[in-house]
């Protein structure tokens, strides 16, 4: 039988069966546990599986279809590298918001360089738009420029006033889409208005910090009935990257790689290269700073990673 692992729990998974749309508990053979590898999961929401059902309707996971892409994040478990968050994604949206909590700019980045690397669409959601000052909007437009000129697709929306929903619901129909952003960006409110019926739990604020509690504690997919579905997950601090070389990173960033062309050396890695004209571009403007402090934070990680 094939299915669709629809949530995880870490022990125990949820399969869709492809046929008849049956739900059922599964689990994975040993055999998957002793795959080497620097990931914490060997399966995650959205995985295409083989399974077989023995007694009392348990499925037994035997095997795992090749994945056309996946979202991973850094693991909290030091003795592992990295964390699968999904996989088989059409549409990856990233929510920012000014504030209540404030996203930064570099855990944007992070997400959009991941994106790049494992070839997923993105969408840049700015939520939360009905509570912004003038001056807040101003900024958060100025945001939304920058990304645009880089090439990326944007929305300014609000769940609470139904800002630009429609058009959100366009972009992510009969598509498998997920939401990304920290804790009380607004990810799981923002299904809810999408599709009331799911009624999934939402957290409030905390007073302290300013950040938002985790309500969400595993990847779970879900069904629009207007047709697709999404992967709503846990709040997610940073994103990561695997196999990949330092060489590379300059790919993941389009403005970066667009004006390395121009470079005198063909393997200028922009740091510190004469007549490099990335480091021209920062000096004019032309590439933003926080896009470039990543890149380099980037390139560091990449470089620990190898020499391990």
């Amino acid at each position: 039988m094939k299915g669709i692992i629809i949530k995880s729990t870490g022990s125990w998974y949820q399969v869709l069966e492809s046929e008849t749309k049956t739900i059922y508990e599964a689990r994975i053979r040993g055999k998957f546990k002793l795959i080497k590898t620097r990931l914490t999961n060997p399966l995650a929401v959205g995985d295409e599986v083989e399974f077989s059902l023995e007694q009392d309707d348990v499925a037994w996971i035997t095997k795992i279809f090749p994945r056309k892409n996946y979202l991973i994040r850094k693991s909290v478990n030091l003795s592992k590298e990295a964390h699968i968050i999904a996989s088989n994604i059409d549409i990856a949206c990233f929510i920012y918001t000014l504030k209540f909590p404030e996203t930064s700019l570099g855990f944007l980045d992070r997400f959009l360089a991941c994106c790049e690397a494992y070839n997923i669409s993105a969408l840049i959601l700015f939520n939360k738009m009905d509570i912004l000052s003038e001056d807040e909007e101003e900024i958060v437009e100025n945001i939304e420029a920058l990304y645009q000129n880089i090439g990326y697709q944007t929305l300014e929306i609000s769940s609470y006033s139904k800002l630009n929903l429609d058009i959100l619901e366009d972009k992510i129909i009969n598509k498998t889409s997920v939401f990304f952003g920290h804790s009380g960006c607004g990810k799981s409110t923002l299904v809810n208005a999408l599709q009331p019926s799911l009624d999934l739990r939402t957290g409030e604020i905390s007073d302290t910090h300013l950040k938002g509690k985790h309500t969400t504690t595993f990847a779970q997919m879900h069904f629009w009935d207007f047709g697709g579905s999404v992967i709503d997950t846990p709040g997610v601090r940073e994103f990561a990257m695997i196999d990949v070389e330092k060489e590379e990173i300059q790919h993941y960033f389009p403005e970066i790689f667009k004006k390395g062309r121009e470079c005198k050396y063909h393997n200028c890695m922009h740091i510190n290269e004469p007549k490099c004209a990335v480091l021209q571009g920062l000096e004019s403007g032309e590439i933003e700073e926080t896009r470039y402090i990543t890149y380099l934070k980037l390139m560091e990680e990449a470089e620990e990673i190898n020499q391990k």
